[in-house]
């Protein structure tokens, strides 16, 4: 009875999710997920439609990654594990009209995504909006231990958290290169997708891209469940997560 109404509601989000669309919903859902998680532009994907005998124009796809790339990145959210409790913070540069602007994330000594923002500048004011995103997300728990680089915002961000509330108690701060080289390696997961030439067009496409990009990255990684994690558990995910009976069927 339970599992029915569960069924009964995704079905129905399913169907305000996908309102006034001229595809089907699985369709769409395959074509974002294809973007996200494969270096392959709109024009790429529009010709492997057209192989199976649709036609989608490439700046429809454009139009299906920003409506649901963040909806993707929002339901998926919801399935992180917390972290291991020592994380790692960094930022990485992002072109966006021909302007560097700056991506902050943070991962876990694991490699376990924790948070992400981008923003205009790489400042005191960022690192303190990166902090408040990063620990007010439940059901994530606050860092005992923090690593950056040697960015001077960081401790002054850091006490920030502390004296809001954030942080239940002082973490430890560690400024290391060494131990940085697993988040910066994982920058590259997360960019190597993104335009080469001339970087995003608007700040507004740049972030909602991007929340695809991360949540896609979350997906590859797996969240903890039993067994196998292959791209067929992965399509199935996504399906749940719209109500649709299966994503990419056989």
């Amino acid at each position: 009875m339970i599992l029915s109404a569960i069924a009964a509601k995704l079905k129905q989000r399913a169907k305000a999710d996908f309102k006034g669309r001229h595809y089907e919903a699985a369709l769409i859902v395959q074509a974002v997920s294809w973007y996200l998680r494969y270096p392959l532009s709109y024009r790429d994907i529009e010709e492997l439609f057209l192989e199976r005998g649709m036609d989608v124009d490439h700046s429809t796809l454009n139009r299906w990654v920003l409506a649901y790339a963040p909806l993707i990145e929002k339901r998926l959210r919801q399935f992180r594990k917390p972290h291991c409790g020592s994380v790692r913070i960094d930022e990485t540069y992002i072109k966006v009209r021909g302007e560097w602007r700056y991506l902050y994330r943070a991962v876990d000594k694991h490699g376990n995504p924790v948070d992400f923002l981008l923003t205009a500048n790489r400042d005191l004011d960022a690192a303190k909006r990166f902090f408040r995103k990063m620990l007010q997300d439940q059901p994530l728990l606050a860092p005992d231990r923090i690593g950056t680089d040697g960015a001077g915002t960081y401790p002054p961000a850091i006490l920030a958290a502390r004296n809001d509330g954030l942080l239940p108690r002082a973490p430890l701060h560690y400024v290391t290169k060494h131990l940085q080289q697993g988040i910066e390696s994982d920058h590259f997961r997360v960019k190597k997708n993104m335009p080469r030439i001339g970087g995003f067009q608007s700040f507004r496409t740049a972030r909602r891209t991007i929340q695809g990009f991360e949540a896609m990255l979350w997906l590859r990684k797996g969240f903890g469940f039993a067994g196998a994690w292959t791209i067929r558990e992965q399509n199935r995910l996504l399906g749940v997560c719209f109500g649709l009976q299966a994503v990419n069927r056989a």
